[in-house]
């Protein structure tokens, strides 16, 4: 498929404003996409990355096989479709859920960040198959729409907030199962959950975010940088590098 060819549709676009999120796509074939996964449990995650304290995160900066997916055509160039040529991805990690991982709360991920504005896309992207069994993650369609106060979560849980269980329209909720090299996109207010994984097979997934120039990201650590895979920043609000300059490190 063609760049020219990977744009979205009128109806897709308004499909993302009515329901906050696209998808599921595909970046390529499930066997080479467990590939590259096999790559980066062996020749990446092991290693230190640019951010200290959470070697899983940020690894586009120093791995081109990740930054090969963070700036895949066939993800950025739909993001395009939505929030022009300009675009930055300013922070990604692997999400690697074990057998026993723990349950995902009910949560919009605004709450989570200090984003000025709150603009981000995330892209939840599969390495491997991502079934109920596995703990698939779950959305509720047009969830974006309605800001939900969060609370304290239990330590049965990843997080420690978590939306208001008594607002969460569950009945709406629909799973989200994925081939390896599938994905879907989301807005920074839909509502989305993982259950604990109580199969014997690990799910496998990334997740990738992404933003425009306009947007101020507070830095997550020394030294930090957003990325552009599209266009050029023309805002110089954060510290930005281009694609092509980490290419030629």
């Amino acid at each position: 498929m063609s760049i020219e060819t990977i744009g979205l549709s009128g109806e897709e676009r308004e499909r993302f404003h009515r329901e906050g999120y696209l998808g599921p796509y595909s970046i390529g074939r499930p066997e080479a996409v467990r590939e590259i996964c096999a790559r980066l449990e062996r020749e990446v995650q092991p290693t230190p990355g640019p951010w200290a304290k959470h070697p899983d995160q940020m690894r586009h900066l120093d791995s081109a096989e990740v930054r090969g997916l963070v700036a895949h055509p066939a993800i950025v160039e739909r993001l395009a479709g939505l929030y022009g040529a300009d675009l930055a991805c300013w922070r990604s990690n692997f999400f690697f859920k074990a057998p026993g991982g723990k349950e995902v709360p009910w949560h919009q991920d605004a709450e989570f960040w200090e984003l000025d504005p709150p603009v981000n896309v995330t892209c939840w992207l599969a390495l491997d198959d991502v079934t109920r069994e596995n703990a698939c993650m779950q959305i509720v369609p047009g969830s974006h729409k309605r800001i939900l106060p969060h609370v304290a979560a239990g330590e049965v849980m990843l997080f420690d907030k978590m939306a208001d269980p008594k607002l969460v329209p569950l009945e709406k909720a629909i799973d989200v199962e994925l081939k390896a090299g599938e994905f879907i996109l989301f807005n920074e207010r839909l509502l989305h959950h993982s259950e604990a994984n109580r199969s014997a097979r690990w799910r496998k997934n990334m997740v990738i975010r992404y933003t425009v120039p306009f947007v101020h990201v507070p830095p997550l650590y020394e030294g930090y940088t957003l990325t552009m895979v599209r266009g050029e920043d023309r805002f110089n609000l954060n510290p930005s590098v281009a694609l092509a300059e980490l290419a030629a490190v």
